[in-house]
């Protein structure tokens, strides 16, 4: 459970086509309170109000606390969980855009770097607060959340500045044939492959694939591509209106049955049932908020949220 405060924003907000907000959020978590593994479709920055937890990608493990953060890049499956003795409060903020990589690359994430310090005494949090208010549609609010997701870049840009020297250095080793794998279910999920496919491309046989994959990630191959096509396609359902005919054809099933099944199975709920519910959750949390505003960041308000 988490205690979350979200804006979606859908359609309406991509007259910036280079460098745009999808969405944002702060949340104080339960204890173990966890998320994912989940694929998202763009870019996510968490950064962390309080407390600690940890953030799990492509089979390495960041723990992280107060002050720290994390990115989350598009189409790699994440996991992060809240800690048991003391859960982290976070914000994030979810953006994309054919300029994203840049914009990373001017604040020194990307390329590598998944974490980061920041000390930054409460203006990222009240930048979110101000993105939480422009929730109409219209030129108007959408100009001022795409100058409030540019001060967002620049306070974290000036922080990440002034710490750089401080800023730990993390080396990752990865398996080079998971890595390969991975990639290659990335790229072609939506192509209807096949595990015997993935090891074809990285040149192995199924049964040793199977066993680096236990290795690093603790799971099958086999679980791997389904989980991905499905949070995959949990992600859609979530920030498109696209139809659950069109969005199971786009994760590599051909049959809408064969896909509401399977999800079904993952989630215990049918995709319909899925979309009607986090959206009706997404309104309600958001209307809690903004009447709950006056009485500071964390109203006393709960609801399990993103």
């Amino acid at each position: 459970m988490e205690e979350s405060y979200v804006l979606h924003l859908q359609g309406q907000y991509q007259k910036f086509s280079d460098f745009y907000l999808c969405y944002c959020g702060h949340a104080r978590c339960e204890p173990l309170h966890s998320y994912g593994p989940a694929i998202r479709p763009n870019y996510v920055l968490h950064y962390i109000l309080d407390g600690q937890g940890k953030y799990q990608v492509e089979g390495h493990e960041y723990l992280l606390g107060k002050g720290e953060g994390f990115l989350i890049e598009p189409n790699k499956q994440t996991f992060y969980q809240a800690g048991a003795d003391n859960p982290w409060s976070y914000l994030w903020v979810g953006f994309n855009g054919s300029n994203c990589e840049a914009c990373l690359r001017a604040v020194g994430l990307g390329g590598g770097r998944r974490t980061f310090r920041c000390e930054d005494h409460g203006e990222l949090l009240r930048l979110v607060e101000d993105m939480l208010t422009c929730h109409n549609s219209g030129n108007t609010s959408d100009f001022i959340l795409q100058s409030l997701l540019c001060r967002f870049f620049a306070c974290l840009s000036a922080c990440l500045y002034e710490n750089a020297e401080a800023a730990p250095s993390k080396t990752e080793r990865e398996n080079l044939y998971v890595h390969q794998a991975l990639e290659y279910i990335r790229n072609n999920y939506a192509n209807g492959i096949t595990v015997g496919d993935v090891a074809r491309y990285v040149a192995l046989h199924r049964s040793y694939l199977f066993t680096l994959f236990q290795r690093t990630l603790h799971i099958s191959p086999q679980e791997y591509l389904a989980r991905f096509r499905l949070t995959r396609a949990k992600e859609q359902l979530t920030l498109t209106d696209a139809s659950i005919a069109n969005i199971a054809l786009s994760c590599g099933y051909r049959e809408p049955q064969v896909f509401s099944r399977a999800f079904k199975q993952q989630f215990g709920v049918t995709p319909g049932t899925y979309r009607r519910q986090d959206r009706e959750k997404a309104q309600s949390d958001l209307e809690r908020h903004l009447k709950g505003k006056r009485r500071g960041p964390f109203p006393d308000a709960s609801a399990k949220g993103k």
